[in-house]
């Protein structure tokens, strides 16, 4: 009998029962097997307990290959090197075995399986483990924060609106005017709804320095730690969505009030900490103490905002109406747009439910803008 048929004859005499003996009975090694055997029901699709070949092949080219170069022949030695009868298939203790065995694909396949583990599969009650040699200052969501690619986003729009008000300030020698030339093109003016770039673009336009000023330090230190974790697409989108719903919900709240400033993207960024504190709750070291120090920020300034609005004679042409909105629509938008880190099923359901509440709302604002001309100021260019 040849070393490999002895090898392979070795192999298959362990009984499916002793495969977990592979791990040792703690918390996190068991935790681990679970998570094997979920990620391989996962490709055992039709549940005849074996996974096709060519699917673990294509699944390492598309997760491996890709990220790591490794050559397509590579991979398909790996994927034949699992099938130790050669049937064409695997079984979990051939999967088991290559995860957990092989020299060649382990490498590669840890990397790639445990990343799939972690951004889609739901835990069987994962145990919160901290060990010696672990890092044990922070969460798995702390140890998403990277500086590749840089956080750049949010630092462009604001170079962009100080760009914007300083060549108005050039031209009109003073801070503290919105009559300038890009100030004039860019603010939201209830007057001119048909020039419908004005419901985005008023975000570039501030009413003085220090208007300006607060914005940029506020999105900043918003902006670039969400940045770090879920990428500067996503931070603009809900950025952007922020600013939209601001000026759509105040056309119709407050049809001849005009529009300057970044709020409106300002209060999506705060409530967009908020969305990812509720969908990455368990991969935060601090989440309860992140929601109530946001919480507080919130009230407070709705509160000092309803206050000086209603109670108080104060004529500060703040445009309340938008930071409301803005601040909806961040939550909406973060909760179904920035990453979730463990996506649970019911996290799922909430997101899909957001999006839908910010698309209805949105559509509803415009739908009003467009069909009922008479509620809004008489138009004029």
């Amino acid at each position: 009998m040849s070393h490999q048929q002895q090898q392979q004859q070795q192999f298959q005499s362990i009984p499916l029962d002793s495969v977990e003996s592979f791990f040792p009975k703690f918390n996190l090694l068991s935790f681990v097997f679970q998570q094997w055997e979920i990620l391989f029901n996962r490709f055992d699709r039709n549940r005849d307990g074996k996974i096709s070949i060519n699917e673990l092949h294509n699944a390492l080219k598309h997760g491996a290959g890709d990220q790591y170069n490794v050559p397509p022949k590579i991979l398909a030695i790996i994927a034949q090197k699992a099938d130790h009868d050669q049937d064409g298939y695997i079984n979990f203790r051939e999967f088991l075995h290559l995860m957990e065995e092989e020299p060649i694909a382990k490498s590669l396949t840890t990397n790639l399986f445990n990343k799939y583990i972690h951004y889609t599969i739901v835990p069987r009650e994962p145990p919160r483990l901290r060990t010696g040699g672990l890092d044990r200052t922070d969460g798995d969501y702390e140890d998403e924060y990277s500086c590749n690619p840089p956080a750049l986003c949010m630092v462009i729009v604001s170079l962009i609106e100080v760009i914007f008000f300083t060549w108005d300030v050039i031209k009109l020698k003073t801070t503290e005017s919105i009559q300038g030339p890009m100030a004039s093109m860019f603010i939201y003016n209830p007057h001119r709804r048909r020039e419908a770039w004005r419901f985005l673009t008023y975000m570039f336009v501030h009413v003085g320095q220090t208007h300006l000023i607060v914005n940029l330090i506020v999105q900043l230190l918003l902006g670039v730690p969400l940045e770090m974790v879920h990428r500067g697409w996503r931070v603009v989108l809900i950025y952007l969505s922020g600013v939209l719903a601001g000026s759509l919900a105040t056309s119709v709240t407050d049809p001849s009030v005009y529009l300057a400033g970044a709020s409106g993207g300002v209060y999506a960024l705060i409530t967009a900490h908020v969305a990812t504190i509720i969908i990455n709750w368990s991969e935060m070291e601090f989440a309860i103490y992140q929601l109530l120090v946001f919480t507080f920020l919130i009230f407070f300034d709705f509160g000092s905002s309803i206050y000086n609005r209603y109670f108080v004679d104060v004529d500060n042409q703040i445009g309340y109406t938008a930071h409301l909105a803005g601040a909806i629509a961040g939550l909406l938008v973060g909760v179904y747009t920035l990453r979730n880190l463990n996506v649970r099923p019911w996290e799922k359901k909430l997101c899909w439910s957001c999006f839908v509440i910010y698309v209805l709302l949105i559509g509803s604002g415009v739908i009003w803008n467009v069909i009922f001309p008479e509620y809004f100021s008489k138009e004029h260019y």
